[in-house]
C-alpha cells in the first residue's frame, strides 16, 4: 500500500492518508477519512459539547477527583470510581 493524497470534503485541502493509517483503518474495518485532520476535530467539537464532570472520591487512594459520569454507589449498581493516576496505574 502507499500514502494516498486524499482531498477534504470540508475545506478541499489535501492531506496525506499513510500507509499506517490505511493498515490500522483496515484491521478496524473503517473506511478512508474524508475531512483533513482539523475538520475531523471541528466537527467532533461541534457533536460533543463540553463534558460535564462528577465530583468523586477515589475508591483506591481516596483522593478527591472528577470523573466523566454519575458515580452510582454499589446499592445501585455502581463500580468503584478511580482518580485519573489510579486508572493509569491499573492499566498498567
Amino acid at each position: 500500500m502507499a500514502d494516498q493524497e486524499i482531498s477534504c470534503r470540508d475545506c478541499g485541502a489535501q492531506f496525506i492518508f499513510t500507509e499506517g493509517e490505511q493498515e490500522f483503518y483496515a484491521t478496524k474495518d473503517l473506511s478512508a477519512p474524508q475531512r483533513c485532520k482539523d475538520c475531523r476535530a471541528a466537527k467532533k467539537a461541534t457533536r460533543q459539547g463540553p463534558r460535564e464532570m462528577h465530583d468523586a472520591v477515589c475508591a483506591k487512594c481516596g483522593a478527591d477527583c472528577q470523573v466523566p459520569f454519575k458515580p452510582r454507589s454499589e446499592e445501585e449498581g455502581g463500580k468503584p470510581v478511580l482518580c485519573r493516576d489510579c486508572f493509569s496505574a491499573d492499566r498498567g
